[in-house]
């Protein structure tokens, strides 16, 4: 039974939503389904447009310079600072930090911490469903400093066990560090609770909110995090822009990750005065169009709504669950509480990237492998996984189109053996 979008057009116009995204225009591209959308997001026009006009109109490097192009660079690069701020609800502006993606920021806070708050005998708790971006910065820093790092798994669903990670948080936990989102079995993590434990025994967590950022809501402050990292080519934006979240109150704590100019209040020849923001923990020429194209996706994800595109997405996923499981004999990685619109599956027989080669032939994008997941692979017993993730612009036709070709491909490998 082919799927229809009659149920979501009342909420979002998917089509109009697909055309803001030049890729889907392009001739050969009619058909594409891209499921690949963990792995980062297309970009519409509106973050196009406004990296050209930077670039043809309004170029200049940032700060200090007092002639207009300088100082209109300027205001439009701290512009796009607040309206992140905004967008994530941080108290302050002086609380975001500009890297260079998640991993960055993740690399950038554990040197920071390693440097004046963590010391040997600490731990730091993290679960088995971080990506690696988010196990081995820890790893290298509990290595060089004596500190114990410890894994909080999960259930056979995909779930983390809150009564253990009760269990663990003791005396000796400075950090802990969690995916909001799992990159490859969509696991949901009640992110509230995990904090709020934290908070009872003066724990800092650090939440890697790179896979929720472009599909729900964030606030800061509400969550209460002291550090929330994200990266803008996941939410529609440029790749080699990211952020750091930094509860205004460990700012003036933490030392900078490297430096040079852009980030002094004084140098001397006895010595250096950084400045009293995060700007101490941004030197050189930052990737000002990247940013201002942040921005730009923000805007655009503003216009049109978490409550749409949450709405939009829950269906899509329901509807791709509903089709797998009526596709024997179809193995589901995972089947957490609460689920985002990544989801890992494995065809019995077939090798997973097998399969992504041959939906590759039929412009199905999905990805194979154990997705920066290794840890949790072992942990469920999977060498791999074929993995879709969806967007605001997928749509009812992309799951028929992709259903028809997995079809295809089971039936052809099938065959073969």
């Amino acid at each position: 039974m082919l799927s229809t979008q009659n149920e979501i057009r009342n909420k979002v116009n998917i089509e109009n939503c697909r055309k803001d995204f030049p890729i889907f225009n392009v001739p050969d591209n009619e058909n594409l389904v891209y499921f690949d959308n963990a792995s980062t997001t297309q970009k519409p026009h509106k973050v196009i447009e406004t990296i050209t006009d930077f670039y043809c109109q309004n170029y200049s490097n940032i700060h200090r310079g007092l002639y207009p192009l300088s100082l209109n660079a300027t205001e439009q690069y701290e512009h796009a600072r607040i309206n992140i701020q905004q967008f994530i609800h941080a108290k302050s502006n002086n609380e975001i930090l500009f890297t260079k993606g998640t991993t960055e920021a993740i690399n950038l806070l554990a040197f920071c911490l390693s440097d004046n708050h963590l010391k040997k005998g600490d731990e730091i708790i993290i679960t088995i469903l971080e990506h690696h971006s988010n196990i081995v910065p820890w790893q290298v820093i509990a290595n060089k400093l004596g500190i114990k790092l410890v894994f909080i798994y999960t259930n056979s669903d995909g779930d983390i066990d809150l009564e253990k990670l009760s269990e663990y948080i003791n005396n000796s936990t400075k950090l802990i560090a969690i995916t909001h989102i799992s990159n490859s079995i969509g696991t949901i993590n009640p992110i509230e609770d995990v904090i709020q434990m934290a908070k009872r025994k003066n724990v800092l967590v650090l939440v890697d909110g790179a896979q929720s950022v472009g599909h729900m809501p964030i606030d800061v402050q509400k969550l209460n995090c002291d550090f929330f990292v994200f990266s803008g080519h996941k939410i529609y934006g440029p790749t080699g822009t990211g952020v750091l979240y930094i509860k205004e109150e460990h700012v003036e704590k933490l030392n900078p990750y490297q430096t040079g100019g852009n980030q002094i209040k004084t140098v001397t020849t006895h010595g250096t005065v950084y400045a009293d923001s995060t700007a101490k923990f941004e030197p050189g020429t930052p990737n000002i169009s990247g940013f201002l194209g942040l921005s730009a996706a923000i805007d655009y994800v503003n216009t049109i709504g978490f409550d749409a595109i949450m709405e939009h997405e829950n269906d899509l996923t329901k509807t791709i669950l509903k089709r797998l499981n009526t596709f024997p004999p179809i193995l589901i990685a995972g089947n957490p509480k609460n689920r985002s619109g990544i989801i890992s599956f494995n065809i019995p027989g077939i090798h997973p990237m097998d399969a992504g080669i041959l939906l590759g032939q039929k412009n199905i994008c999905v990805r194979t492998g154990v997705h920066c997941n290794e840890p949790l692979m072992t942990h469920l017993k999977l060498d791999g996984t074929i993995r879709l993730s969806i967007a605001l612009y997928n749509n009812y036709n992309d799951i028929d189109l992709f259903i028809e070709k997995l079809a295809w491909v089971q039936d052809l490998l099938s065959r073969q053996k």
